[in-house]
């Protein structure tokens, strides 16, 4: 059987604002929003259920006398005021004590600065442009501050006036008369929308609002070694705040074109490279196309399919020194030659034939087999 007294840590010769403080230090400590432990929501009921039955004299002497069971026989609710469910921490203690507790979940005072909203811009460039770096103009709508009435919502030469319903608090406060007493509730005031003031003459162009949807034209600098997902932050390109407050950033994000040939993988770059026969088995001197345009690139002989060979300084710079660049990566791939000539297939298989002699065959005979069978 719970202890109503034991449950709130108070002594039974509490008075009701022990019994008020004790409840306050309790439901801040198990309540569901503050503690994440299994049982928080089960003793947050009880609290209320205790608090509830001790603040009541009738209920509290019948109690003392019989216990929990007294007061189901004496015909009163031991249900308790959370059984079917609790709100905001604010609100109950708001509702209980007429003053909040420093948890609220409404928003800031409308008087107060308000920062404006930050703005994302995607922004798709292509892979070459990612790897150097490259200069954008862009085309933005974002709100600025009216310079008409700047920013008060008035027209020029009139002032707003207090709000009648509120005073100028832009709250008002219902009371609500329950079973367990009256109930106070804080809410924004419906006719200034919380702002405390209404504008009987509002500003024309804005429309009241304080603030306008205006289109800029951007320069953005994009560095070199971006790739897709970075982001680069203007600051205060975004919505311009309210009373005050800042103006919010614009975030760009950076989407990447693909590139026929090339692939990109950190700050290194790969691509295909096609060989002949003899040249994967002799080696030799080619010609490959990287970003910085043609370069040469050596083939070591008896290089083997799917080698990768690499020229290092070419690849992508990096993006916080644009001096150190990753490399060049070429992935080999040996061509098997067709439509042979009558000429070129009698030097096929005379190549073949002097491979065949040697131990082990090397796989390079296999694919011979291969095209002479072909």
């Amino acid at each position: 059987m719970s202890d109503y007294y034991e449950i709130l840590g108070i002594e039974k010769n509490a008075t009701k604002d022990e019994i008020k403080s004790a409840f306050r230090k309790k439901a801040r400590q198990y309540h569901p929003d503050v503690n994440k432990a299994p049982d928080a929501e089960e003793k947050f009921k009880e609290l209320g259920k205790a608090y509830e039955t001790l603040m009541d004299d009738d209920k509290r002497a019948t109690y003392d006398r019989y216990g929990e069971d007294g007061l189901k026989n004496a015909g009163f609710n031991t249900s308790g005021p959370f059984d079917a469910g609790f709100g905001d921490l604010n609100d109950i203690f708001e509702s209980f004590f007429g003053g909040g507790f420093g948890f609220s979940s409404r928003a800031t005072n409308p008087n107060s600065p308000q920062n404006g909203a930050d703005l994302r811009l995607n922004l798709q460039i292509k892979f070459e442009e990612a790897v150097f770096g490259v200069k954008k103009e862009v085309k933005i709508s974002h709100l600025e501050t009216c310079d008409e009435c700047n920013g008060t919502g008035a027209e020029k030469g009139s002032t707003p006036e207090v709000c009648p319903t509120c005073g100028g608090t832009g709250r008002v406060q219902q009371v609500t008369q329950t079973p367990l007493g009256s109930f106070r509730q804080i809410t924004t005031c419906p006719k200034c929308n919380g702002t405390g003031k209404i504008n009987t003459k509002p500003c024309k162009k804005c429309r009241g609002e304080g603030r306008l949807e205006v289109e800029r034209t951007l320069h953005i600098n994009i560095p070199a070694g971006v790739n897709n997902g970075s982001r680069i932050g203007l600051a205060q390109e975004g919505n311009c705040g309210k009373n005050g407050g800042r103006t919010g950033d614009l975030i760009v994000v950076i989407y990447v074109e693909e590139h026929e040939k090339f692939k990109r993988d950190g700050y290194d770059i790969y691509s295909e490279i096609e060989i002949s026969f003899p040249q994967a088995a002799l080696g030799d001197t080619i010609e490959v196309e990287t970003l910085d345009g043609k370069k040469q690139l050596e083939i070591p002989a008896g290089v083997e399919q799917g080698k990768i060979l690499q020229l290092k300084g070419i690849g992508v710079p990096n993006l916080g020194n644009s001096n150190k660049r990753g490399s060049h990566n070429f992935i080999v791939k040996i061509a098997t030659p067709q439509n042979l000539s009558a000429e070129e297939k009698q030097l096929y298989k005379k190549l073949f034939e002097i491979n065949c002699n040697k131990k082990p065959a090397s796989k390079f005979i296999d694919k011979m087999k291969n095209v002479l069978h072909s």
